[in-house]
């Protein structure tokens, strides 16, 4: 098998490099390019031809605007990159009849009331992010390739920024922190998006009663808010004696915290089809955040 992978060094990207790599041959592109293949997003010519040239069995793509903020100043650019660059990619894997994996996101709803959101409920984008999400999301449905769509939330990563490393530094410095209450989610790692990526790809590729593909919501089990999230990575740090000056945390609503964008209040996502449809389990998401701090501390 041949897996073309476009955005390589994101978050989800870098952990993909590592997980796909035991099913085959892996091409893996940033925004950069290499040997005269085209990674860019912007250019929809070089997409084509690169996906020409490589001829892979998958497209997966893990590249995105995600600045949610920004997004709002440049609805053009996040158009482009999250549902013009999805749609040629997704024809292109309809040409081909090749599968296309690509990744999505919470964003898509409008985050009311406190059920998690299925599958099949109505998308209602709060920001210019979530509409170009899921346009992309869209198109490629449209398209009619073989796909996976998988939308998740919150993610994060060892590898640069995260949630956690900025309230350590922060606990580190300040006696009294604010956080939001009122948002509520699953932390998931990329690192575990990856895993699922590559089991699934094992099962809709082997042919025979293979399980569909189609859209899913791929997150960590249980919910929290970026409060209690907060308090749970400040927790770990004391187990582990750090040395934390923060004494209070303070919990405040998304209308005390002045963005660009809308953020939607509820991005809890139920994830029966998936595991039901390829038999895993996702693990809590103090699992994962738990180990993301033990790797932020190197303990």
């Amino acid at each position: 098998m041949k897996i073309l992978l476009f955005g390589k060094n994101g978050q989800v990207g870098w952990e993909l490099q590592r997980a796909l790599a035991p099913l085959g041959e892996l091409v893996t592109l940033d925004r950069r390019g290499a040997d005269g293949l085209v990674g860019d997003l912007t250019d929809e010519p070089g997409l084509r031809a690169t996906i020409e040239s490589v001829a892979p069995d998958v497209i997966v793509n893990a590249a995105a605007y995600t600045d949610v903020d920004r997004a709002e100043s440049e609805p053009e650019l996040a158009y482009r990159i999250n549902a013009a660059a999805p749609a040629v990619l997704a024809a292109e894997a309809a040409a081909r009849g090749i599968w296309l994996v690509h990744y999505s996101t919470d964003y898509v709803y409008d985050g009311s009331g406190s059920r998690p959101w299925r599958e099949d409920d109505l998308p209602r984008p709060l920001s210019v992010y979530g509409k170009s999400k899921l346009a992309g999301d869209e198109a490629i449905l449209a398209s009619g390739c073989p796909c996976l769509i998988l939308r998740t939330s919150w993610v994060y990563a060892a590898r640069g920024g995260n949630f956690a490393r900025t309230v350590l530094n922060l606990a580190a410095e300040r006696e009294t922190l604010s956080m939001v209450a009122d948002q509520n989610g699953a932390p998931t790692g990329a690192d575990l998006i990856a895993d699922v990526t590559a089991h699934l790809l094992r099962g809709v590729t082997r042919g025979g009663n293979a399980p569909s593909g189609g859209l899913h919501h791929l997150v960590a089990a249980g919910e929290t808010s970026w409060y209690d999230y907060a308090r749970f990575v400040i927790g770990e740090a004391r187990r582990h004696s750090l040395p934390i000056k923060v004494k209070e945390i303070v919990p405040i609503l998304s209308e005390a915290w002045a963005t660009s964008a809308v953020r939607p209040l509820n991005s809890r996502l139920d994830t029966t089809r998936l595991q039901a449809g390829f038999n895993i389990r996702l693990p809590a998401w103090r699992d994962g955040v738990k180990r993301l701090v033990h790797e932020i501390l190197r303990l």
